[in-house]
Order: C-alpha cells, then structure tokens, then sequence
C-alpha cells in the first residue's frame, strides 16, 4: 500500500496505490481527508482515478446504464508511475497506469497554480499495444465521494449548481437538491448504486447552447464548494450519479452516446482528453468563482485589450440593425468619437448589398452601401481617434455564395454522403489546410486595405455531430475541426498580437474556456431589453472575467435620463458595448452616455483584476431587485438595479466587509439624488430607489 498527500494551495488531494497496484483518488477538496468518511461496505473500491471505454471489452458488474463507470480498461488499469514536479504555473502531479491486455497507457494530469485554488486536469492515452484500439470515452476528471463530507444524508446537504443557457437567456444559474434532479436516496443500505445519472451535456458546435460546460457542488453542512469548467468549444458532458453507496462526479469532452464520438488509435497513437479545471473554497460560492476567475486570467491568451479594457461602439443593436450604409455611419462616428468610445465596429451587412443572409462568405464591400469605398468610412473613423472594426463570420458560408459553389465538398462538413446545412449556410472545415489559408487572406485583406483593428467575430449555425470526411467518427471529425480553428486562432494573433477578436455567437452560445483563454472579449447576449439585460449583466463574472465580458449599452430615443442611466450601469462593470442612435438622442442622454465612458475609464484598471461577489445572489430575470459586485483590495464597486417592485429600498449585505468602516459614494450619475447608507456592523449597504427600472453605481471603500 503507498499513499500519497498533496496539499497545494488550500487544496488537499490523495491518491492510493493498494497491493494490486489499482489507483484510487481517495480525496479532492479544501478540507483535510478523514479516512473515515469512506465508509460504505466497498471501502475505497470505485474511487477511480480515470475513466477509460474501449470497444470490444468487457464492463462486468454494477448496474451502470449509461454511466461511465465500470470502464473497460478502466476498471482493470494498473499503476506504472508517479510524478510530482513544479513548473512555471506551479505543482504539477502526473499518475500512470497501464493495462495489460491491450497494452494501453493512460496519464492523468493535474496542474496546480501559483496562490490559487484551482487544478487544471486533462488525461493522455497512447497505445502502447500491436493492435488499434477505439476509444469510445475518456474522462479528463473523475472524483468519487462527493457527498462524503459531514454528517447529515447527502440529501439535505449537497446542492448541484447548473448554468442554464439561450439565447436572450444567457447565464442562468439555477441550484438544486437531489431530490430535485431525481437522485434521492432510495436504498437504506450503503451500497446504493442504480441506473440514473443527472448530466448536463452539450453536441455540437455552439458550446453553451443550453448549458455553460460548468456546473458546482456545494456542501451546506461543511460550507465546501467546487466549481468546474470543461475547456472545450464544442461536444462536452459532465455527470452525478451513484457508484457503490458514493456519489461521483465525472467531466469529459465528446463521447459515443451523447456526442457520436470514437477515435480509433493505432500502436503508437496518443489522444489527448479536452481540459477541465476545477476551484475549491471552504469560506462561500462567492470565492470559489473569485478563484476560478484568478485561474481564468492566468491561462488567458496575454494581450493588450484585457489591459485597457477599451470602450467598443458597434452599431447593431437597437442602432442599424444589419443596415450600415456611409449615410448612416458618419453621424454615428462622430456621435461615438464625441462620447469618448476608443474602436467603432461596422456590423452585420456591410458586404452585401441587399439581403445577406445566405451569400456570405467571399467579405467583399457592398459599394451601393459604400459609394465611395468601405475605406472612406474606416478612414473617417481613424479620422475621429478611434479604431475601426468590422463583423466577420469567417467559419461559414452562404449556400448562395458564389465561392460555395465552385469549392469542392472537403471544403465542408458533410454527413452521409451530403454537405451539411443550418439556416442556409454550409459550415466550412478548418482542418483542410486551404480553408485555413482562405480565412488568413480575407484576416489580411481587412487589416491592410481597412486598417482594421476589431474584429467582431460572429457565428450564428449549429452544424450538429459533426462530419465524416477524413474522421472516424461524426464527433472525431468535429473535434478535430474546432482543434485546429483554435490552433488558426492562434495563428492570427501571433501575426497580429494587438488585434482585437471578439467572440460571439447569435450572443452567448461559445461561452467556454478553450475560446475564452484566446479571445479576449466575449459577446454576452444578443438581449435588446435592457431592462432584462442586466440580469445577464449581473451574471456574466460567474462564466468569465469581468473584462472579458462584453455588454450592451443602446439608450434609445425619447426616454428619460433613468432609461440611459440603467443601460449604462449594465456595462460599467463589465466591457462597455456602446450603441444606440447616439447621435439622435436627446443631448441630456448623449451627456449621460459620455458622463458614464468617463466614470468608465477611471475605474477599469480596478475592474481588471477584480473578483465578483453578489450580495442578493445570482440573478433572475424575475428578480424586482439586482445587483453585482466587484473587489479589488480595499475598493469595492456595487451595481444595483430596481425593475419592477413594491418596495423602494434594498438591504445588500458585503460579508467580506461586516464590521469595517467604509466610505461609500454614487459614483454614477452625478445628479444622484437617492438615498443609500452604510451599516458597518452588519456590512450592509441600503440602497433606496424611488421609481422602478432605476440603476445606481456605487464605491465603497474599506477605510482603516
């Protein structure tokens, strides 16, 4: 028997090597292992370190239905070695085993960080056999004994975090008992083990389609909370289940039943599991996100835009709508340049002429919409101090398309035989290397002819399993198309280091980690009602980084000032997306949205490095009150937003701020004429809104 102990910061981790050299991970949380709490009749058996499916073997106890448990080679790996050494990023474990029958190896990987309490994990397998082998899942994290903390039955206890996803609904978190998603304890022995398994998964190219690939699990009676996300842009599936009296949780990229997933691995071929992280806190949920959001700066793409956090106007939303002409852009410019925005990006249409749906794809200018060339309007632009960008959505073509037409079908995801449509586009293949070179020249083209500097990169398909062109699965092709866009991603900036790309897709449908370590701004919703966009507002630092996180701001015409107030909170805390009819506003509001740029810039180095916290929790869109918080040392800043409600006054309490003097200011707007106080002894901040759909910002600074 070896055993080892690894705690690393503030996370305490144990692997077991019994007799028969099986490997079990016995322990994975910020409380220290007390060998008691596994305490059911099997012991430590099924505390897998990794889970492995092969086809052709043999998975020969437990009822498991289409849980990924009793794994073949899985269930029969054995332990070959044990690595323990510090890198840049910090501690770093690597465990081996090997089966023997099939000659496969497989090396679980976890990756500790510098002062953050947060792992990175993936697993490598490589076949080391005489014969191919098709894998049919791979776990990249796998963790029994969930539950196994505290006293009380795993009922009452453990709460189950699940971020729900739409389009206009962004960033719904939802939290719930086991009960709730059908996992009550039903057997009164401890060997509990059914067929039923709660997974949130995702197939296709639209990685947060109906669920964020994150998800949490709390603890009530030990105060411990895990949170994790899967670092994949596409097919991804984590689930809960029972296992031998335990509850485990388990994270994966694409796998046969969800996701139509198989790689065949010849002798010698190495595959390589999607990454996951996961972050641990025993003090609140609050911090265990403030620690995935230090991980998620450290293993983000370094680059200028998330320094400076500039101020982009993009003139869609509730502005042009698709419609851009050089008539209609130059008030907008000026209106921009005058409100102190730094990029202004054309939208959608500029390269059409009339409807543009369906011909997308060759990015040429439409000169009816620009008589006198695309380059007089970017000219004009660099003319007004800001920088132009244009929207682009490089990864698909029109079926109307003329290139369409005369490229050959490997140019394209097919399946049986056919190109694959969605909504009258083809999805392109960026594993053929001529895509790829298409997609630089077009990249090139726009920066050298338009001096482009902002990409607003869209992406409005769902191509669905994927293709079996050159694959041996629908998933394995699909996998390797969104492996290699990520890897001509990376291409394109280390051409062009300081070019900003914006992530989008219909809104928020790519909110993941293997996009978000490379761009560095994130469309968050498509939403046009603003007073239900600050819901997601509010939301957003859960799923990504305060300045990552890009928000609307459209005041529109004929409001009155609260109207462009509310809007203009939305985003302060986040990454202002102006728009709106700027230049035909009323002057009060164009003030307004100048007044709050300003106030903008002078706080954005404390948004950049700041964690969140949400005094009344996490929204949702039935909500009559909202608010969203950021720290950064002894500054905090708070939104608050009142809809619809009977009463105008707000308590919002700030735990890490009970019993301390604070200073706290309305630092937009400046005509603030509300009522807000301090309580010191039971940190907590009254906030009182005289009307509904008001918004206020505020600093509170810890004073002492």
């Amino acid at each position: 028997m070896r055993r080892y102990d690894i705690s690393e910061n503030r996370i305490n981790m144990v692997i077991e090597i019994d007799d028969e050299k099986n490997v079990r991970l016995l322990h994975f949380s910020p409380l220290p292992f007390d060998e008691s709490t596994i305490s059911k009749r099997s012991g430590s058996f099924g505390f897998n370190l990794v889970e492995v499916q092969m086809s052709g073997l043999d998975r020969p106890f437990e009822r498991h239905g289409n849980k990924y448990i009793i794994t073949a080679p899985g269930c029969t790996l054995k332990y070959a070695g044990y690595t323990d050494v510090c890198n840049q990023l910090g501690r770093k474990i690597e465990v081996a085993q090997k089966d023997e029958v099939t000659g496969v190896r497989v090396v679980s990987h976890f990756q500790f960080f510098k002062g953050i309490s947060a792992v990175r994990c993936w697993t490598v397998v490589t076949n080391n056999g005489s014969e191919t082998q098709t894998l049919e899942y791979l776990s990249s994290f796998c963790l029994t004994g969930i539950e196994k903390e505290g006293l009380l039955p795993q009922d009452k206890k453990l709460r189950v975090g699940v971020c729900h996803n739409s389009w206009y609904r962004e960033l719904q978190w939802k939290t719930y008992t086991l009960p709730e998603l059908g996992l009550e304890q039903a057997m009164a022995s401890e060997w509990q083990h059914s067929s039923k398994v709660f997974a949130c998964t995702n197939v296709g190219n639209w990685s947060s389609k109906e669920y964020l690939p994150m998800g949490y699990v709390g603890n009530t009676e030990t105060g411990t909370h895990m949170l994790w996300q899967i670092e994949h842009n596409g097919s991804w599936h984590w689930e809960i289940s029972d296992r031998e009296g335990h509850l485990y949780l388990q994270l994966s990229g694409p796998s046969e039943i969800e996701s139509h997933w198989t790689k065949e691995l010849a002798p010698n071929d190495t595959f390589v599991s999607v990454p996951c992280a996961l972050s641990f806190s025993d003090v609140s949920f609050d911090e265990a996100v403030g620690e995935m959001t230090r991980y998620r700066r450290v293993i983000r793409r370094r680059n200028r835009d998330n320094k400076v956090l500039a101020v982009i106007f993009n003139d869609y939303m509730n502005c042009l709508w698709g419609d851009p002409t050089t008539e209609k852009e130059i008030p907008l410019i000026d209106a921009a340049s005058k409100t102190g925005c730094d990029y202004f990006c054309i939208d959608a249409g500029w390269y059409a002429d009339g409807q543009w749906w369906d011909e997308v794809g060759e990015w040429r200018e439409s000169e009816r919409r620009f008589p006198g060339g695309l380059k007089e309007v970017t000219d004009l632009i660099r003319a007004r101090k800001m920088i132009p960008g244009v929207w682009l959505e490089i990864e698909v073509m029109g079926i109307n398309c003329p290139l369409a037409k005369e490229k050959p079908d490997d140019w394209f995801f097919t399946r049986h035989g056919k190109r694959v449509y969605d909504r009258s586009r083809y999805q392109l293949d960026f594993r053929n290397p001529e895509v790829r070179e298409y997609a630089d020249s077009v990249i090139e083209r726009l920066i050298k002819e338009y001096g482009v500097g902002y990409i607003k990169m869209d992406y409005n398909i769902e191509p669905g399993l994927g293709t079996e062109h050159d694959a041996d699965s629908f998933g394995d092709g699909l996998l390797g198309h969104e492996r290699a866009y990520l890897k001509w991603l990376d291409g394109v900036w280390q051409r062009h280091p300081d070019l900003i790309i914006e992530n989008c897709s219909s809104g928020g449908m790519r909110i993941d980690y293997a996009m978000l370590s490379r761009y560095s701004i994130q469309s968050t919703s498509d939403q046009d009602d603003y007073r239900r966009y600050c819901t997601i507002a509010a939301n957003a630092p859960l799923a990504l980084t305060p300045e990552q996180a890009a928000v609307w701001s459209y005041p529109m015409c004929g409001r009155d000032r609260e109207e462009v107030v509310f809007n203009m909170v939305n985003a302060m805390l986040l990454r202002i997306h102006q728009s709106g009819h700027l230049a035909n506003i009323e002057p009060e509001s164009r003030e307004l949205v100048k007044q709050g740029i300003e106030v903008y810039k002078s706080i954005r180095q404390d948004i950049r490095e700041a964690v969140p916290f949400w005094s009344l929790g996490l929204s949702s869109f039935s909500d009559s009150w909202v608010s969203l918080g950021l720290r950064n040392g002894r500054k905090n800043y708070l939104a608050v937003w009142r809809r619809e409600s009977s009463e105008d006054t707000a308590r919002l309490p700030i735990k890490h701020l009970c019993g301390k003097a604070a200073r706290v200011s309305c630092i937009y707007p400046d005509y603030n004429e509300e009522q807000f106080r301090w309580n010191a002894s039971t940190g907590t901040l009254a906030v009182k809104l005289s009307k509904s759909y008001m918004a206020r910002l505020f600093c509170i600074e810890e004073l002492g």
